[in-house]
């Protein structure tokens, strides 16, 4: 039995997991992402991986984008200002002696959904999070599909509504300023409602705030709109929907679905399946293990 290690580097923890080539986890450890200073969050990596019973076969890392996949570097992701341009893959190398494969947690959340979740035996795989920000990955025959550059499926920034609602670095009126948790709460806080999270939002919207109704009927209506572009563009098997907006809003997926089909073209309506992810907060560990084992079979 092969193993390998499997790492998901969030804003807020970080995550190590002994997993097989059957994909069972078997051994994990959670801690606290140090988003100021990654040599000390690679070392406590390090820590837990030589505390593994079994020898392992590489490092898969899930990180939060943009990322310079060619060179293994951390480029700006907004959670973790202190690894900005970090060379990750050579320092964990260094630290550990063992081969890293990095890459963008929405595709690596994308692999384990085709190789061994709800894309499980389906050829072409579109995975979409709409969660704290929204990310995507795309999946060919289990192989992720990274483009000229390996900025493929970076659609946060994609634009749909002119002069729309914007937030941090993105543009205005992008999927990510629309349709994210954040957007939601973000928009709800500046007309007066008080809400936590998006499911706040959806309740006082099905409540009857005329508000809450408008910003829930946004996020439906330009989602749908961009996964009924990604239809028009990809043709996938298959959609999966994951994130905590998609998978704890009652109904979510279902009103996406109905309104990605009044969306496409009529002959194409049947071939709308939208899923949701099945592999839970587990996914990116898992895409980290997929991410290993496929390499070495390249």
């Amino acid at each position: 039995m092969k193993y390998a290690a499997g790492i998901d580097v969030g804003g807020t923890n970080t995550r190590v997991a002994l997993i097989s080539e059957t994909y069972e986890v078997i051994d994990r450890k959670q801690f606290s992402t140090n988003g100021e200073n990654p040599e000390e969050t690679l070392k406590k990596i390090r820590d837990i991986i030589h505390e593994f019973e079994c020898p392992i076969e590489g490092i898969g890392i899930s990180c939060p984008g943009p990322l310079d996949l060619i060179h293994g570097e951390v480029l700006t992701p907004p959670n973790l200002p202190g690894w900005h341009h970090f060379k990750l893959t050579q320092h964990l190398e260094e630290l550990t002696g063992v081969k890293v494969y990095l890459e963008n947690d929405a595709n690596l959340a994308c692999l384990a959904e085709a190789v061994t979740g709800a894309g499980k035996g389906k050829e072409y795989v579109q995975f979409l999070t709409i969660s704290t920000g929204v990310g995507a990955g795309f999946c060919t025959g289990g192989k992720i599909y990274r483009g000229a550059r390996g900025f493929a499926q970076e659609v946060a920034n994609s634009i749909l509504w002119k002069d729309g609602p914007s937030q941090g670095d993105l543009k205005k009126g992008s999927i990510e300023s629309i349709a994210s948790g954040t957007a939601i709460v973000t928009r709800a806080r500046a007309e007066g409602i008080e809400a936590e999270h998006a499911g706040e939002v959806y309740e006082k919207a099905a409540a009857g705030n005329l508000k809450a109704q408008e910003i829930m009927e946004d996020a439906y209506e330009y989602l749908s709109s961009f996964l009924g572009i990604l239809y028009g563009v990809l043709d996938p098997d298959l959609f999966v929907l994951g994130g905590s907006v998609a998978l704890k809003i009652p109904g979510f997926i279902q009103e996406i679905e109905k309104r990605v089909r009044a969306k496409v073209y009529d002959a194409l309506q049947d071939n709308v399946h939208i899923v949701p992810a099945v592999l839970g907060e587990d996914c990116g560990l898992i895409g980290a293990a997929c991410l290993v084992f496929s390499s070495q079979e390249l």
